[in-house]
């Protein structure tokens, strides 16, 4: 045998050795004693069910978050970064310019405003169709 013939050899048997070794020891982590106390508790009939999020409330907490960041001058990239259809962009858009004029004017709590404003946006706009309604549906 020459020279290099050993090291492929070792080689050949590396890359399965090593599967094997991985697989070996992710069996072996899901059966440690630690994993018991990963289970979930099994859904007891007191329990209340997770309740469903509409979507103008969804709505309403992404613009109201992103709007506050915005104002803030804390928010970065373009809507679809945001997580936001080009719709709660707009109404964005129109939360901000509201915030900033009343803040100029020295209002007290634009908090308030913002929200109030984002969800009356968020109802309108699903009102009319939201998201894949109109003409590019």
């Amino acid at each position: 045998m020459g020279r290099g013939s050993t090291s492929r050899s070792v080689g050949a048997f590396r890359a399965p050795l090593l599967a094997v070794l991985a697989a070996v020891l992710t069996v072996a982590g899901c059966a440690a004693d630690g994993s018991r106390a990963a289970r979930a508790p099994s859904p007891s009939a007191d329990s209340p069910s997770p309740q469903e999020t509409s979507d103008v409330d969804l709505c309403t907490s992404i613009v109201s978050h992103w709007s506050r960041e915005v104002l803030d001058g804390r928010g970065y990239g373009d809507y679809q970064s945001m997580g936001m259809s080009g719709g709660q962009y707009d109404i964005l858009r129109e939360v901000v310019d509201a915030a900033r004029a009343a803040r100029r004017q020295g209002g007290q709590d634009i908090g308030m405003l913002m929200e109030r404003q984002a969800r009356e946006g968020c109802v309108a706009w699903y009102r009319s169709g939201g998201p894949g309604e109109g003409p590019w549906r």
